[in-house]
């Protein structure tokens, strides 16, 4: 098939170069001129591992190309992908003007059948925005012999379910695909798209635009849920003395709760969950709606956000200014260099304005938060390097070259044997015996 994807934000370059690798042919669209000649020229914008070797083989061999020409692309491409952002407002709504901007601009193109499929998350009732958008802007010259809207174009709401660090394998062999549309000729042209990465049986959801729209809101505000739920239990969990390990255990083993999302930590950040939680509360009080249990996901998490700073405040009195921390970790989880509302920055906020000195290291990131933070903190380029004197560390992000650390060389480099964990990384036994203080999440404290 001919496809044409418009946007290469992650979603956008993620989609489009998977779907190159199963034999379509794909031209991607950006407005970014330099970004453009960076991936023609084999450069990768983002980290997403995995993605590079699918890039560059689909590049190689013709299937994957990118230009900045909206009407070259739309001339030539079946199905037009929509992988636009979708920022949220000043009151938390979805900001639409990328998605229905480009959406006119490709109506005032189109001289032939073409599906429109929305991956961008957007709020419930877009894809009849989308379609008043092509009413209002569709060439009268196309309709012919009594033609209506469904002859030219069908809008379909394709949600994505990618997790950044294996959004790769999410889109190659996805849990589900889910596809919003009620026409027959888009359903069989999506199922045919699709029908390559669910070979192994996973299903093909077919269902209204609507209700696709909502889908993909409910699955990322109950997996928030999830996290919210769990840090509550560890918070309550060091306030009674039990081990929010051994909890974690003993529900995640009953199946109709599941062992995935139920380990606590700073709370959740990214991309997704806190825009499309805010999102979903926000359509619910425009649908006369509330939805509370949602606004207590996002009131745990702002509060979470900042627990590794309040354990800190107490271990030094709230004494702060001149101490000199260590952070490991800045993205909002490993495998990515996305640092969008990352607890991180949360926590390196709060520090700056208590007067402590920061020393950071993160194998991905740290370019993206030197461009929001800029100075006021130290980079290392190595995780050691940052521990040199610090008073305590920090751990934030939970890469996997913070699992097994050099206690030996931290307790050489350190100026106190002080570590908060915000992601539960160590044994308790090891800390013990290693002879340092260590404050994690919902465990006890080891060590004074």
């Amino acid at each position: 098939m001919k496809i044409a994807v418009i946007g290469t934000g992650y979603v956008g370059l993620v989609t489009g170069t998977c779907l190159a690798e199963t034999g379509n042919s794909v031209i991607c669209v950006d407005i970014n001129e330099e970004k453009v000649a960076m991936m023609r020229e084999g450069r990768l914008p983002i980290y997403e591992p995995g993605l590079d070797v699918l890039f560059h083989r689909n590049i190689d061999q013709g299937r994957l190309k990118f230009t900045t020409n909206l009407a070259d692309a739309v001339s030539e491409a079946q199905i037009i992908f929509l992988a636009l952002p979708t920022p949220p407002g000043g009151d938390g709504s979805a900001d639409l003007s990328y998605v229905l901007g480009a959406a006119k601009d490709i109506a005032c193109l189109i001289k032939s059948y073409k599906v429109i499929v929305t991956k961008s998350t957007v709020p419930v009732g877009t894809a009849d925005r989308v379609k008043e958008v092509f009413k209002s802007n569709l060439s009268n010259d196309i309709f012919t012999n009594g033609q209506d809207l469904g002859d030219i174009v069908d809008i379909v709401s394709n949600p994505e379910f990618l997790r950044e660090g294996v959004a790769v394998e999410d889109f190659m062999k996805p849990d589900r695909v889910v596809i919003g549309t009620l026409s027959e000729r888009a359903q069989k042209l999506m199922n045919e798209l699709y029908a390559p990465y669910v070979r192994q049986g996973n299903p093909i959801i077919f269902m209204d635009e609507r209700s696709s729209e909502l889908t993909k809101y409910a699955a990322n505000a109950f997996l928030a849920t999830k996290i919210s739920f769990m840090n509550e239990i560890a918070n309550l969990c060091e306030r009674v003395g039990a081990d929010v390990d051994a909890v974690r255990r003993g529900i995640g083993s009953d199946e109709r709760i599941g062992k995935r999302f139920l380990f606590p930590g700073v709370g959740y950040g990214g991309s997704c969950f806190p825009k499309d939680v805010q999102a979903l509360a926000l359509s619910s009080v425009q649908a006369e709606y509330k939805f509370k249990i949602i606004e207590s996901v996002m009131e745990v998490n702002e509060i979470q956000k900042l627990v590794l700073v309040e354990k800190v405040k107490k271990y030094y009195n709230n004494d702060l200014k001149g101490k000199n921390f260590a952070l490991w970790g800045l993205a909002f989880k490993p495998e990515t260099d996305d640092v969008r509302e990352s607890p991180a920055l949360y926590i390196i906020e709060e520090l700056l304005k208590a007067g402590v000195l920061i020393s950071v290291f993160d194998p991905e990131a740290m370019k993206n938060v030197k461009e929001l933070v800029g100075d006021k903190i130290t980079y290392e380029n190595d995780q050691y390097a940052a521990l040199t004197n610090a008073d305590a560390l920090l751990i934030i992000t939970e890469w996997s070259m913070f699992r097994n650390p050099d206690f030996r060389l931290l307790e050489n480099l350190m100026k106190s044997k002080v570590i908060f964990d915000g992601r539960n990384l160590y044994d308790l036994q090891k800390m013990s015996d290693e002879g340092f203080y260590y404050n994690s999440i919902g465990r006890k404290i080891i060590g004074k």
